[in-house]
């Protein structure tokens, strides 16, 4: 009985150690624990001599589904979304150069179209001459970019609140980027919080540890995510794709929160009355992430659109 009392104390005083005195090792285990749950594995390859960390998953003979992360995020913002996929599509999820789990040179172009050519060519470097597009926020300006420069490559398109062109209505992040900040780069640990909220109408909570382990990760790519937001800024806000969508034929799904402050809604009826037979959803209960904010909402929109492409 001892024993047990023992084994038992310990089964429980050994996680808390960890989570108190070593949180990244507990954040990455629960990180993994989420790919596993989405049945992807995490896999390498270099392309023009970049390193591109991605996950992979679903069956191999599948459609692929290519989801393209924001700005200051990575391709495990993706994994409480991607179970809706891999029992049928074949996903894969990288993460950008300069983001994630890739390396922190200042000394790259990060330009959208620059962004672009690189996915185009990881794509071929993996062998996909096609597939289902789909990017979040600058991820969504980079797959509308895809579909303008390489629409050969796109069976689809899907944009979740996508950067790159310009609605009636000026949102936060504007006003604060035409003074010149960076409201999505953490500088102080509180700002974790305050990004969270920025960028959620409803933040998941997150234990205080876990919160440190973000912050640690965002600090070391400060100064390069200083530098990638100044050009994205640059790109979104003097040189939007408006005048362009007419050019795009794929087959096109607009998803949105309403209460996002980095990009308006307003920018919704821009894309419908700019490219062709562009079917939109508006989330009346989320803001900018909707793979995270209601994955499974998400997925009652887009799975239906992709059947049908």
């Amino acid at each position: 009985m001892n024993i047990i009392i023992i084994i038992a104390a310990l089964s429980i005083a050994i996680p808390l150690l960890l989570y108190w005195f070593a949180p990244a090792a507990v954040f990455r285990q629960l990180q993994n624990a989420l790919r596993r749950k989405a049945r992807l594995t995490r896999k390498t390859i270099n392309v023009d001599g970049i390193d591109w960390p991605y996950l992979e998953g679903g069956p191999a003979d599948g459609e692929t589904v290519v989801l393209v992360h924001g700005f200051g995020a990575d391709k495990d913002n993706w994994a409480f979304y991607a179970p809706h996929l891999t029992d049928q599509y074949h996903v894969i999820i990288p993460d950008l150069p300069g983001f994630g789990e890739s390396d922190l040179s200042t000394e790259r172009d990060y330009a959208i179209s620059a962004q672009t050519a690189r996915l185009v060519r990881f794509l071929d470097a993996l062998g996909v001459d096609r597939c289902h597009l789909s990017g979040n926020s600058m991820g969504g300006f980079i797959a509308l970019q895809a579909a303008l420069d390489h629409p050969h490559k796109l069976t689809s398109l899907t944009l979740l609140n996508n950067a790159g062109v310009v609605g009636a209505n000026e949102s936060e992040l504007q006003q604060l980027a035409s003074e010149g900040q960076s409201p999505l780069v953490v500088r102080a640990p509180a700002d974790v919080d305050r990004l969270l909220a920025f960028v959620a109408h409803k933040p998941r909570p997150i234990p205080a540890q876990f919160k440190k382990v973000m912050f640690n990760d965002a600090k070391r790519r400060e100064a390069l995510l200083d530098q990638i937001f100044a050009v994205i800024a640059e790109d979104s806000l003097n040189n939007p794709v408006n005048d362009r969508l007419g050019e795009i034929n794929t087959p096109t799904l607009v998803i949105w929160g309403r209460h996002d402050r980095l990009i308006d809604v307003s920018s919704v009826p821009v894309l419908q009355q700019g490219i062709k037979g562009c079917e939109a959803v508006i989330f009346e209960h989320i803001a900018h992430v909707p793979m995270i904010e209601d994955p499974k909402a998400l997925a009652s929109a887009h799975l239906p659109f992709l059947a049908r492409h």
